[in-house]
């Protein structure tokens, strides 16, 4: 079974997520900031990423250009999530490394389809 790490500082958004990925039939690990998320990946590894922009410390878009400058998670896909919804936002997010730029809120479906096409990539 496929492990998803969601790193969001909104206990709401993801508690929702959680939810929304274990009912698609995915383990889930949690995160409240980009640094607690870094040291969750040198244990466990997780095969897609769900990321908010907006954390406590340091950035989502830091945390995805860390995570794929590193040889060991470049290859782990990762979707930006966030409430910035601007082209610009989408923009930066993808050239930060991001496979998918999702903007809040996110439809259940839509959420559970991108990472299992992303997990078959």
């Amino acid at each position: 079974m496929s492990t998803a790490l969601v790193i969001e500082d909104c206990l709401t958004d993801m508690t929702v997520f959680t939810i929304y990925l274990q009912q698609g039939g995915l383990n889930v690990l949690t995160a409240q900031s980009g640094e607690e998320a870094l040291a969750k990946i040198d244990s466990h590894q997780p095969d897609v990423i769900i990321l908010d922009i907006v954390l406590p410390g340091c950035s989502g878009f830091e945390v995805c250009r860390d995570l794929k400058s590193e040889a060991r998670t470049k290859d782990i896909p990762i979707i930006l999530c966030s409430t910035k919804g601007g082209k610009m936002d989408e923009f930066w997010g993808l050239k930060q490394g991001a496979d998918v730029y999702l903007t809040k809120p996110v439809d259940q479906e839509e959420l559970v389809r991108v990472v299992k096409q992303l997990l078959k990539q």
